[in-house]
């Protein structure tokens, strides 16, 4: 049976609204991921970009530019940009990670090697700089390769952070500015500055990127723990076995006893882990309230980014935008 527009999700009636923008993107993506001389880099390239992701960030570059009137042909070069930045960084991370499984499949680095998945995400990034300076704008150039910095940032910052019983949720939110906001935000604002709109209209365009970008990491970080692994692509409890302090975990640590501190330390710092820590993990979680708090703090980052819509002219993708951020925190419900 047919879904009505009503009934479809924001990312989905988004997607149906750009679709003809989407497959011009899907084109540039399929163009510039080739290689002459070494045929690895679109067989590794292809088993991510394929696989099945919604595009939400160069979904979200696309719906800037049309929601501030863009008429003009280069939204396309920077929707590509956004998710070839996006790829690179997912490619590093599953290296750096030691992940196995990505949106349900295999990743790029257990099916090739390390070596090919660093080297085809330096790719990626390189093309995606290619594809930038191509749009002539050197406010675009500034915001992305800024974007690209944070990220790279954000991710070191964690692998010193992740295993710290001492790392706060302002270092955790700092964190989850670099590696995941940066890329939201950036995406938005380019879409407004290639249409050259307001600098309010563009403020307003960065700003729902980031609270957006936030709340969606942190409902990442949530499912992780509450999750149905076939949903999400991943194990549960992935982030715990690999020793990463989220906000759940983060704030099970500041309301743990002396018993249940020494838990953490054994598990989290020392990285002892042994069979049934999963589960004393997930009861503490509960026991604090930890989960629950940090719903919360999803749902208020997700109302931040409507909020930040209001300057933004009214358009159908307007109300997308907002349905979208919604639909963020609905999958914690």
């Amino acid at each position: 049976m047919l879904k009505t527009e009503n009934s479809q999700k924001p990312h989905d009636r988004m997607a149906a609204y750009l679709a003809e923008d989407l497959q011009a993107v899907n084109d540039l993506i399929r163009t510039r991921m080739a290689s002459e001389h070494a045929p690895r880099i679109p067989e590794v390239t292809a088993h991510l970009v394929e696989a099945g992701g919604k595009r939400l960030r160069p979904m979200l570059t696309l719906a800037a530019a049309h929601l501030c009137g863009y008429e003009g042909g280069y939204h396309i070069h920077l929707a590509a940009t956004v998710e070839f930045i996006h790829t690179a960084t997912l490619l590093h991370d599953d290296v750096v990670d030691e992940s196995g499984q990505r949106r349900g499949r295999p990743t790029a680095n257990l099916l090739w090697d390390n070596k090919s998945s660093v080297l085809v995400g330096d790719y990626l990034f390189s093309r995606s700089f290619q594809l930038m300076v191509e749009t002539g704008s050197l406010r675009v150039l500034d915001i992305l390769s800024n974007a690209s910095a944070t990220i790279a940032e954000g991710e070191v910052l964690q692998l010193t952070a992740s295993q710290d019983l001492a790392t706060t949720e302002a270092i955790y939110l700092q964190v989850v500015r670099g590696k995941t906001a940066a890329l939201f935000s950036a995406a938005t604002e380019v879409g407004g500055v290639i249409a050259e709109a307001p600098v309010a209209h563009v403020q307003a365009l960065y700003d729902y990127g980031d609270a957006l970008g936030i709340a969606f990491q942190i409902v990442d970080d949530l499912l992780d723990f509450q999750g149905d692994a076939g949903a999400i692509g991943k194990n549960i409890g992935d982030d715990f076995r690999e020793r990463k302090l989220t906000m759940p975990l983060i704030k099970a640590v500041a309301r743990a006893d002396t018993e249940e501190r020494a838990f953490w330390m054994r598990t989290i710092e020392k990285g002892r882990q042994s069979e049934g820590d999963l589960d004393t993990a997930l009861d503490l979680l509960h026991k604090h309230g930890a989960l629950r708090d940090t719903a919360a703090q999803a749902r208020d980052w997700a109302a931040r980014a409507k909020s930040a819509l209001a300057p933004l002219p009214d358009h159908k993708i307007k109300g997308m935008l907002s349905d979208l951020a919604d639909y963020v925190v609905e999958r914690i419900t």
